[in-house]
């Protein structure tokens, strides 16, 4: 971790706009039969096995953040509303890389220590098990520090999670590395609406998921409010600040349409944007269901942003991606808009379940470049083809979709696998049962997370057959299952394992 300076007294702006909560007036006691405990302090993930905590169920986060050209350290907080499963003695959120000052509880100040990766929190009092609480933590959130996660194998490739640019920052938090930006249950089966309050300077703009719910300037400094309508996984929040043009449009049923681009690309990346509506309504088509949440829109970024992310409501991708007329970055903005459904709005129960978002986003580009004739990088069956020659080189090294070896390969290895599976079931299946099957999975998970026994349970009712096997031959099986449709596909020699 870098050299650090001496925390900042809390700005007055940043007091102002976070103060959301006040202490309860009534403090319920532990019914009787309650034992207090604490809660556990993992999710219970696999791949990542100190991740997420146990014994409540967040139901959202306010974040404030003062930004500051020259300096890497905000000033910051975070307002959490959450409700106890269980009777709490002491509790734990995922943080790392912060300075914590303070931590009340339902207003009063509580007991924290930071053990690894782990903000643990004593209250005052215990909580009641179905007690909604509030929980403050004040911190100054340090862009630089970026430590390697406990349970990571040092192999993995680097990621900046705090993408740092010349005029701001972006958020690149997937797949287990939001915790970095604040204070937080990181499991994606924890839903929360996220509220971002980032007061910066007058000539700089922040931008955050959701909508924007409010600006306010107090003489150089203005802040911005943005939310989420919904609860969205902490693994696709997003925040930045920057200078950034705002591209206005409307999708089908009027839904906003809300991009925002660094402002040297912004005119270069019009004809992609333009594109945005004509996605939403082709993918509304296809899923049989209308866009779940309250807006959409892109955002492009400079600076040579990592890769494309699904943030909740603001796709993210390098500016570069947006300001040609490739195919390639087409297909990638609707990889991400698909994520919007299978990812976001219905998130993975664990990472082991990463395949209900990777294996829906790809199989529906496939789908999509077919559907627009872009066939100059092969036909339909080609994406499959190529798609089924990954799997069977890379199964062996990435596991099966499933089961995943390692969190590198919770993002690389559950595409192709899952894409084909996919295509698989609407051919034994028929097109209507399969479009049935995939609505009915997402309205009935939609806002909630499914595992792959949801989808096989749905495809099973939906259908009136037992899929089973076949649907975990692709996801779990250790060799590649031939395609159905297809079964003269056999991988390259050079490529067996």
């Amino acid at each position: 971790m870098r050299h650090r300076i001496r925390t900042r007294k809390i700005s007055l702006a940043v007091l102002a706009g976070t103060m959301v909560m006040a202490a309860l007036t009534a403090e319920p006691a532990v019914g009787a039969g309650q034992v207090p405990r604490p809660g556990a302090r993992s999710g219970g993930e696999r791949i990542f096995p100190g991740l997420g905590n146990g014994g409540y169920d967040v139901r959202s986060y306010d974040v404030a953040y003062d930004y500051r050209p020259g300096t890497t350290l905000m000033d910051s907080s975070v307002d959490i509303v959450a409700e106890a499963h269980q009777a709490l003695s002491e509790f734990s959120l995922d943080a790392a890389g912060q300075q914590i000052s303070r931590v009340l509880v339902d207003g009063a100040p509580a007991d924290f220590r930071l053990t690894g990766e782990k903000l643990v929190v004593t209250p005052g009092h215990p909580l009641p098990e179905g007690r909604r609480f509030t929980v403050r933590v004040t911190f100054v959130a340090d862009r630089t520090a970026n430590p390697p996660a406990p349970w990571s194998s040092g192999e993995e490739p680097h990621f900046d999670h705090w993408f740092e640019k010349d005029d701001g920052f972006v958020l690149f938090g997937q797949p287990d590395r939001s915790h970095l930006f604040f204070p937080m249950n990181d499991i994606p089966s924890d839903k929360a609406r996220v509220t971002f309050r980032i007061t910066v300077p007058n000539d700089l703009q922040a931008v955050a998921g959701g909508t924007l719910r409010s600006r306010r300037t107090v003489g150089d400094r203005t802040t911005y409010v943005y939310g989420t309508r919904d609860p969205i996984p902490t693994d696709v929040v997003q925040a930045a600040v920057g200078h950034f043009t705002e591209v206005r449009g409307t999708g089908p049923h009027g839904l906003p349409v809300r991009s925002y681009v660094d402002t040297p690309q912004v005119t270069k990346a019009a004809p992609q944007l333009a594109l945005v509506p004509d996605q939403l309504s082709w993918v509304e088509q296809q899923i049989g269901s209308p866009y779940p949440f309250e807006t959409y829109g892109v955002l492009g970024v400079a600076g040579g942003y990592a890769a494309a992310l699904e943030s909740a409501t603001l796709s993210t991708f390098d500016a570069a991606h947006l300001t040609t007329a490739d195919h390639s970055d087409e297909s990638t903005m609707v990889h991400e808009l698909i994520h919007q459904y299978f990812g976001d709005a219905v998130s993975v129960r664990s990472w082991d379940d990463m395949w209900l978002s990777e294996g829906h986003a790809s199989y529906y580009t496939f789908r999509y470049l077919a559907d627009r004739g872009y066939d100059e990088d092969g036909t339909y069956d080609d994406n499959l083809r190529r798609a089924y020659d990954f799997d069977v080189e890379n199964r062996p090294q990435y596991g099966p979709p499933g089961r995943p070896a390692d969190a590198t390969d919770v993002l690389a290895g559950t595409n192709a696998g899952g894409a084909l599976m996919l295509d698989g079931l609407r051919r034994l299946v028929g097109d209507a049962t399969f479009r049935t099957i995939e609505r009915t999975f997402f309205t009935t998970y939609r806002g909630r997370s499914a595992t792959t026994q949801d989808y096989i349970d749905v495809a099973n009712t939906v259908s009136g057959r037992d899929l089973t096997s076949y649907i975990r031959s692709w996801i779990y099986g250790t060799t590649t299952p031939t395609p159905i449709g297809h079964p003269d596909w056999t991988a390259p020699a050079t490529k067996r394992p």
